[in-house]
């Protein structure tokens, strides 16, 4: 069985472009690019990040779901999961009348839901090589919104497993990229990965490289996070490092020269174009957007705002980057900054909400922005304005605040 296959949308961009404008377009974000990422409210100074917000990985995927959604009006539409990690436009499409199979808590009626007749999309991050071809068994129409960046990654991991090398993934081990990323290797007889988070667990592995160890208690370590059956003994000898698109670039590097490092201790330099395989499989999206953030920082703003999806990966780490030189609040939208001057924040790598009283200081302040890969403009201006009321300073409806002479 199989049903029909989309890749490429239907053509109708022009129909949808009102519809994503009137959902997802922002006036203040606009003031933001034509004064040069540079607005002055009152005493207070914003300054947004040259690149944020939505990639064009993010664009194609929304505008696809718009898409399918007006090119099958009368038909049950469902997505696998989140298009993309951010709640709002999520919620968006749930008004359209696009379900969803899974559910982030898990809960959903599942692929054993869909009929011949359904709509499925598939999201930006992705889908399981078991999760393809069940739905391929059901029979329905296939929209696939998969981002180019992580085709790119899923390449190199199929080279990897076709030829003996254990695909070692930096990315987070639950999420839906690094599954589907990790499936790829069961295309392969005897495929096999295994995922690191961080460097911590990076050089557990190096060290296992290196030395050795007790088999059992390493692979207790990683259970959740490789292929089944996994020997590190066995399956160390010969890696391929791949990542989730949107890791922090600067230490999937430094894991990839760990790996090759542990590598040549342990087999000799000479050995290592026939065990060590590397490519910079970081979406330029993410990358950009991290080194606008370095260069954002280089200003040096009093506080820093991050705004985008708590489960979103590339805003969690532009939160961790801006966190090192600068206070810095990742929010989700608007509804974070609270009448009585509060802010509610996610601190990176808390699991929690906090309420920071007293975060904005009084007299003049210079406010750092930036906003995750699947943020929308409308929340970012939205963020902004709500900034600018604490300091009774009005930017909605379209006000354009005071510019700086920026000669």
């Amino acid at each position: 069985m199989g049903g029909t296959y989309f890749q490429r949308g239907f053509g109708l961009k022009d129909e949808i472009k009102p519809h994503l404008a009137a959902d997802y377009h922002s006036r203040i974000v606009e003031l933001l690019r034509e004064s040069r990422h540079r607005l002055r409210a009152g005493d207070l100074t914003f300054l947004l990040a040259r690149e944020f917000g939505f990639c064009y990985g993010v664009e194609r995927a929304v505008e696809y779901a718009y898409e399918t959604r007006r090119q099958f009006p009368d038909r049950r539409i469902f997505l696998t999961g989140e298009i993309i990690h951010n709640p709002h436009v999520n919620s968006r499409l749930r008004e359209m009348g696009i379900g969803f199979l899974r559910n982030t808590n898990g809960t959903g009626p599942g692929i054993d839901a869909v009929r011949p007749d359904d709509v499925v999309i598939l999201p930006a991050f992705g889908v399981t090589v078991q999760e393809m071809e069940a739905l391929r068994q059901r029979g329905s129409v296939l929209v696939d919104t998969t981002c180019g960046s992580v085709l790119n990654v899923w390449k190199n991991v199929d080279r990897f497993s076709a030829s003996g090398f254990t695909a070692l993934i930096h990315g987070k081990y639950a999420h839906e990229e690094t599954r589907a990323t990790a499936s790829r290797t069961t295309r392969q007889p005897g495929g096999r990965y295994l995922v690191v988070r961080n460097i911590e667990e990076a050089e557990v592995v190096c060290g296992y490289i290196r030395r050795g160890g007790d088999s059992r208690a390493f692979q207790a370590r990683f259970a959740p996070a490789c292929s089944d059956g996994f020997d590190p003994d066995r399956d160390l000898g010969r890696i391929g490092l791949a990542n989730q698109t949107t890791m922090l670039s600067s230490e999937s590097l430094a894991i990839q020269e760990m790996i090759r490092q542990a590598l040549a201790d342990r087999h000799g330099e000479a050995a290592l174009a026939e065990r060590f395989r590397a490519f910079d499989t970081i979406c330029s999206a993410t990358q950009d957007r991290q080194d606008a953030v370095r260069d954002l920082l280089a200003a040096r703003p009093d506080r820093m705002i991050v705004i985008g999806g708590y489960n979103s990966s590339n805003t969690t780490h532009l939160a961790a980057m801006a966190a090192r030189e600068v206070p810095t609040f990742h929010i989700e939208d608007a509804s974070c900054i609270e009448e009585s001057g509060a802010i509610r924040h996610r601190p990176y790598g808390s699991a929690a909400e906090e309420r920071a009283r007293e975060w904005l200081p009084a007299g003049p302040v210079t406010v750092g922005l930036t906003a995750g890969a699947s943020t929308p403009n409308n929340k970012i201006g939205e963020v902004v304005a709500a900034i600018a009321r604490l300091r009774g300073v009005t930017l909605d409806g379209g006000a354009t605040p005071d510019v700086p002479d920026s000669r």
